[in-house]
């Protein structure tokens, strides 16, 4: 009778047991990207309130490389336990479509946590660009078919891969300029070199107010309520055209579904927090704070888009 007592007992505790021995483990929060960047910052942010709710010191730690194949790489290949999140952006669902030799799955080597927040790219473009609205944009690509360009921030990028399928709903032709980095590609795109390109508020924010750069259109499917009079490139003739840049937690597959759900609602209390929503508000970015299964579906779909669209342009990287 004891016997099975102990059984009982471990089988209705044992996802508590695991839970305790998450918030107990030393943590480590990776950032596939540099230090100082928008994703580093709300990392930073974001492990500094998760750390205060659980009562655990959390490290972020940056392992950049490869437009997030390294870090991404490091998480799968670290124990299950909940001990190792990674908080990455929309390059983990476009990098199986793009890279050749990308050393993990997205499908089975990761469980998703949660979609933290959305974010919009700009359509912007010199300050002494004759076309001042987006319709005006299209008409002069149209009118100059293979000589207008557009910047990114890197072939594969989401900006970049934002405009290819601009280009393919809108039927433009255009040249696709990449850079490393937006500082860079915002620093010719200034100059009148290349002639628009997809930023995020970050990026792009302080060029428009010194007036350097016009906003046309957002990407998202909605307006952005730091840019409220701002339209999207869907409400402007374009309704299946919708790119939402985003940060989403991972944990390593097979991680414990009690610590992916306890992880998951820690992150929506400390969506919550005031320092964290101003953060966010700095890149235009709603709070999401979703479920597993909902980032899990939202992921999905986001990769499946990229992968069909790297398809169909040919895309592939070494």
């Amino acid at each position: 009778m004891k016997y099975f007592l102990t059984i009982f007992f471990f089988l209705c505790y044992s996802p508590f047991i695991h839970a305790q021995d998450w918030q107990n483990k030393p943590m480590k929060l990776i950032v596939p990207f540099p230090a100082g960047g928008g994703t580093d910052a709300v990392a930073r942010a974001l492990a500094n309130k998760l750390s205060s709710q659980i009562n655990q010191s959390i490290i972020v730690e940056n392992k950049s490389g490869a437009n997030g194949v390294i870090g991404a790489d490091f998480v799968a290949r670290s124990a299950p336990d909940g001990s190792t999140i990674l908080l990455t952006i929309a390059s983990h669902a476009i990098a199986p479509a793009v890279t050749k030799k990308i050393p993990y799955s997205t499908d089975t080597d990761f469980v998703a946590v949660s979609l933290v927040a959305k974010y919009p790219y700009l359509f912007t473009v010199p300050a002494n660009s004759p076309a001042n609205s987006f319709k005006e944009f299209i008409e002069l690509a149209k009118k100059n078919p293979g000589k207008i360009s557009y910047a990114s921030s890197g072939t594969g990028s989401a900006p970049h891969l934002g405009m290819e399928l601009l280009t393919d709903t809108a039927g433009l032709q255009m040249i696709h300029v990449p850079y490393k980095g937006a500082a860079p590609a915002n620093n010719d795109l200034v100059s009148g070199q290349v002639q628009s390109m997809l930023n995020n508020l970050l990026a792009g924010a302080g060029l428009v107010r010194a007036k350097k750069l016009k906003i046309l259109a957002i990407t998202s499917g909605a307006r952005s309520p730091a840019l409220p009079d701002i339209p999207t490139i869907k409400e402007l003739g374009y309704p299946n055209y919708e790119v939402d840049g985003w940060y989403g937690v991972f944990l390593p597959a097979k991680t414990p579904n009690q610590v992916v759900q306890q992880l998951s609602i820690e992150i929506a209390k400390a969506l919550k927090d005031p320092d964290i929503l101003s953060r966010l508000s700095n890149d235009g970015a709603i709070p999401i704070g979703s479920t597993p299964k909902e980032f899990h579906d939202f992921f999905i779909l986001e990769k499946n888009q990229w992968a069909l669209l790297t398809k169909k342009i040919k895309l592939e990287l070494d």
